[in-house]
């Protein structure tokens, strides 16, 4: 871990509300994501986690301008992408790549897996036909299929089989930062496991970065290095992941943390956590109140340990 790849400052989604009728006004609007920063170093995971609806994949597509940002910086090898023009943007999407959550509606039912993955590269100018014919089977390999499957379709494959397509797609133009959202949330869970270890195999083989969007804690724990924890749109927590595990200190991921079921308690050394009712949070943090009041500002994260931050005012 060395200097940060990415490097996100107060970044920030506001989505408007409209009346209804002929005459659309805007009488609002809705805050998906609250100026978050974050950094990301070369050759990690960053695990980001939340329920749904608390900003997390709109965070990745920001990231890529998928969804384009309505304030903040997203430094890419220093380098600001929310100010780049449209086509230098898309010179930079060879060097980050995204993984989406459903492996079948990312996938062109009307191409064959030849054409799906030959794609980034005719778009980025990568090689010529039989470069690029030759770089398919490859990748195909390299995710755990062959070279055979490149005449074939997606609705010929399974969902673990579609991901892995989705996955060579991601690493055809060698990218150095994968922004993977949700990858394993629509698989059977034997079928998890093997997309979460192929995922790390290749982080070792390639030297890659991830970005890990998930809502699955146990998931998050077994690829992330570290954890941040996203809340209403904000960052409440974050914290390498065993530490996050292991003593979190915010009240909103204890109670994610006692939600997850634990499936052979002893194993867990006769872990005791009690489930913790969701609704109003603990009385002894601050957290969340202070900042609807005009002219108050949400609490950012602080760092209360060595790399451990945590977004809450302590009485």
């Amino acid at each position: 871990m060395s200097t940060p790849l990415l490097q996100v400052e107060g970044l920030k989604k506001s989505f408007p509300i409209t009346s209804g009728g002929l005459l659309r006004k805007n009488v609002g609007e809705n805050l998906a994501v609250d100026g978050i920063s974050f950094h990301v170093n070369e050759g990690e995971t960053l695990g980001i986690v939340g329920e749904s609806g608390c900003g997390k994949s709109t965070t990745g597509k920001m990231l890529l301008r998928l969804i384009e940002a309505t304030d903040g910086k997203v430094l890419f090898k220093n380098q600001d992408l929310l100010t780049l023009p449209p086509e230098e943007m898309r010179k930079m999407r060879r060097y980050i790549q995204m993984i989406f959550q459903d492996p079948y509606a990312s996938l062109n039912p009307r191409h064959s897996i030849e054409r799906i993955l030959e794609e980034p590269l005719v778009v980025h100018g990568i090689g010529n036909a039989a470069e690029r014919r030759k770089k398919v089977q490859e990748m195909l390999e390299v995710v755990g299929l062959s070279p055979y499957h490149a005449k074939r379709y997606p609705h010929q494959f399974s969902g673990g089989q579609r991901q892995r397509i989705g996955i060579a797609r991601a690493l055809m133009t060698n990218p150095k930062l994968i922004i993977a959202d949700e990858p394993v949330s629509a698989l059977d869970v034997s079928i998890q496991s093997q997309i979460l270890n192929l995922l790390k195999d290749l982080q070792k083989e390639f030297g890659l970065t991830f970005i890990f969007i998930s809502h699955n804690l146990g998931v998050v724990r077994h690829i992330s290095d570290r954890v941040g924890v996203m809340y209403k749109g904000k960052l409440v927590e974050l914290a390498p992941s065993e530490v996050i595990y292991q003593k979190a200190m915010h009240p909103y991921t204890q109670q994610l943390l006692s939600s997850v079921p634990i499936p052979d308690p002893e194993f867990y050394h006769g872990d005791k956590r009690q489930a913790v009712t969701f609704g109003k949070l603990p009385s002894e943090f601050i957290i969340d109140e202070s900042w609807k009041t005009v002219g108050a500002k949400r609490p950012d994260l602080v760092e209360v340990e060595p790399g451990h931050y945590i977004a809450c005012y302590l009485k």
